[in-house]
């Protein structure tokens, strides 16, 4: 998908955008002439390599750091973009942590660790952007998990922290909707990244065979949609979880 001319100088933010599914999206939004905030925790080779992509495909870009888990860090993640571009279009929450646990395991440093990056960050990083943020056609784009819905054994504490995200998507779609700004989940399914890995390899063969297009979903089956929901043509969609898995 490419949305023309529509997305072009469009400042966007993608935390956890140095591998896996932010990657993805931050090198689409690049190729679409977007300048790109790389957020991640601490510069590295993977978000250095996503920063020429973009550079290379004719977007901007810019990494910025900070532990989404804290909330001043989160702040200054949006902070660092602002220096740079001036302003925020577009918020993709992608930055979180997936670890599964049996429930009976799962203490409250778990817990913590869990909420503190995928809740409280995603909190954090939109307040942070929102008196930045363009109004009206502001649009902010979290990450759920497909999980929230039809969680599997010692998924508990992951499946609801994204349970979270999905909620609250919907309550700010409805507190910033009449500033133009829209807000909107996505639920992936199984994507093939590096922190799907051990899953895949344990349960690869039973996820193709339930899912009816017959394989793994990949990071740019992902980023197409958050690229639509980013452009004019996802502008009617507000307050939604779009579930992202291929027909499971």
């Amino acid at each position: 998908m490419s949305v023309g001319n529509a997305m072009t100088d469009k400042v966007v933010l993608v935390t956890g955008g140095s591998r896996g599914l932010g990657a993805a999206i931050a090198r689409r939004f690049g190729a679409e002439g977007c300048r790109v905030a790389i957020g991640c925790r601490n510069p590295s080779a993977a978000s250095e390599a996503v920063l020429r992509d973009v550079t290379a495909s004719g977007g901007q870009g810019v990494v910025v750091t900070g532990d989404l888990a804290d909330p001043q860090a989160a702040h200054g993640i949006v902070a660092q973009s602002v220096a740079k571009f001036g302003r925020i279009d577009v918020v993709v929450n992608c930055g979180g942590i997936s670890e599964h646990r049996a429930f009976e395991a799962s203490d409250p440093a778990f817990y913590r660790a869990i909420f503190d990056t995928n809740v409280l960050g995603t909190i954090s990083v939109i307040q942070a952007a929102l008196p930045h943020l363009t109004a009206p056609g502001g649009r902010i784009i979290n990450f759920s998990t497909a999980l929230a819905t039809r969680p599997i054994p010692k998924s508990s504490i992951y499946a609801a922290s994204k349970a979270a995200v999905s909620t609250l998507s919907l309550a700010l779609a409805k507190e910033l909707g009449p500033r133009g700004i829209t807000v909107n989940a996505i639920a992936p399914g199984v994507i093939e990244t590096d922190m799907t890995a051990k899953a895949l390899v344990e349960r690869g063969d039973s996820i193709r065979a339930m899912t009816p297009l017959g394989r793994i979903g990949q990071p740019d089956d992902v980023a197409g949609v958050v690229l639509f929901l980013a452009s004019p043509d996802g502008g009617w969609v507000n307050g939604r979880t779009l579930l992202v898995d291929g027909g499971v």
